[in-house]
């Protein structure tokens, strides 16, 4: 048995971490049932729509852009036991480390009609304000986050399936520090490569280093998953998205759940976050600690979820058991 798996018995195996490295990603796994997922969505975007308890209460985070559902971990008791699932976690340490912080998440819908995503990578987050929001230290190469993507419902190619190109981690295409501008009007109205893709009203071609440059499509590989499954991916892969045919009416939901060693620094020198189209404060915002301990105190770490349901450190693994 490696040192690995003795800390996390529900990690991915020493192949599994060389092959994550390698392609940068892992997955699909099996988190929940279809039928237990499809129990759980439909309990649960019910009470989502119940934003009194949730951090951001700025009127930019209701207006229904994608800033808009962010963090629903921290008001959410199902979405807070989410995060913390040792298998989620377990996989994120064997390649993290024994410390890590969840530090983001957000929801992914694809409707009928919606385009697709546009391919893209993202090392520090600046893609969209230009103000970094994860920062690795200083000296290590290292960059992006861990980004778990579990399927709420069924992603198919015809719903919206992620597409990743394998091994393009290891390359930076993109340039972080330029800025992209904002165009709602032109959602749902770009056609790349004969598909049609956008950035939520962003045009991401905007950050390309070499104008001339495009993705190498036939290389990309599409997940199809089950409700209840999930994939772990750097988020300097690049990935994409596949519009939603409307061949269905059933929409396509993703959560996204965002990973970090301690070391990182999440959202330094900002009290905002603007982009979107929206801002909200950061005034009650926390990263959780779903593994480990934290010996940096970079980091604001929350210990709530809701009102009802204080947020217990029973929920977080530590090293210690």
């Amino acid at each position: 048995m490696s040192d690995s798996f003795a800390l996390n018995p529900l990690g991915l195996s020493d192949e599994e971490v060389t092959q994550f490295h390698q392609r940068g990603f892992a997955g699909p796994f099996t988190l929940y049932e279809p039928d237990e997922m499809q129990r759980i969505w439909r309990q649960q975007r019910v009470r989502l729509l119940d934003r009194s308890a949730a951090v951001y209460q700025d009127a930019a985070a209701k207006s229904g852009t994608n800033i808009a559902n962010y963090d629903r971990h921290l008001d959410n008791e199902f979405l807070a036991d989410h995060i913390c699932r040792p298998e989620i976690v377990d996989r994120v340490a064997s390649v993290l480390g024994p410390d890590v912080l969840c530090w983001r998440t957000e929801f992914f819908p694809k409707y009928p009609g919606d385009e697709g995503t546009d391919w893209h990578q993202a090392d520090t987050f600046a893609n969209v304000s230009g103000t970094p929001q994860i920062l690795w230290p200083g000296q290590s190469e290292a960059g992006g986050t861990i980004t778990v993507w579990c399927a709420f419902t069924d992603a198919t190619v015809e719903r919206g399936a992620l597409q990743f190109i394998p091994g393009t981690h290891h390359t930076r295409f993109y340039d972080e520090t330029k800025r992209m501008e904002y165009r709602p009007a032109q959602i749902n109205s770009l056609a790349k490569g004969g598909v049609r893709r956008g950035f939520f009203g962003y045009d991401y071609r905007e950050l390309q280093i070499d104008p001339d440059w495009s993705p190498n499509e036939d290389a990309a590989e599409s997940m199809v998953m089950k409700a209840g499954q999930f994939v772990m991916f750097w988020s300097t892969l690049m990935h994409a998205s596949h519009p939603h045919s409307g061949a269905t009416k059933e929409p396509r939901i993703g959560f996204a759940a965002r990973y970090v060693p301690t070391s990182v620094r999440i959202y330094p020198d900002s009290d905002s976050i603007e982009e979107y189209g929206g801002k909200i404060s950061l005034d009650r915002y926390g990263a959780v600690l779903v593994s480990g301990t934290d010996t940096y105190g970079h980091n604001r770490i929350t210990r709530y979820t809701t009102r009802d349901h204080p947020f217990s450190t029973a929920r977080v693994r530590s090293a210690q058991g």
